[in-house]
C-alpha cells in the first residue's frame, strides 16, 4: 500500500530503498543519524518493517543519503 510521502515519493515497502536496505537494523540506522531516528521503533526492527510508519525527518534524511548514493557505505561503516 502506498501513502504519499516526500516531495511526491512514496513510501513502498516494495521501493527502491526498501528492496536494497531493508533487512538493515533500526539499530544500525540509528548509529548513522542518530537516537531519535524512527523515534517509534524498536532497534531490533529492519527498515523493511517500519518504513511505511516512519516520520518525515528520518525518512527526508534517509532519502537523501541514498539519492547521493553514500547510504550503502554508511551501513557498512555502522555495521563494522
Amino acid at each position: 500500500m502506498d501513502q504519499p510521502g516526500l516531495n511526491g515519493r512514496h513510501r513502498n515497502r516494495d521501493g527502491e530503498i526498501s528492496r536494497k536496505h531493508g533487512n538493515t537494523k533500526v539499530a544500525t540506522l540509528r548509529r548513522i543519524y542518530g537516537p531519535g531516528f524512527a523515534r517509534h521503533a524498536d532497534p531490533a526492527d529492519t527498515l523493511a518493517d517500519v518504513v511505511e510508519r516512519m516520520d518525515e525527518p528520518s525518512l527526508t534524511r534517509l532519502v537523501h543519503d541514498h539519492e547521493a548514493g553514500s547510504l550503502p557505505d554508511k551501513i557498512k561503516t555502522a555495521e563494522a
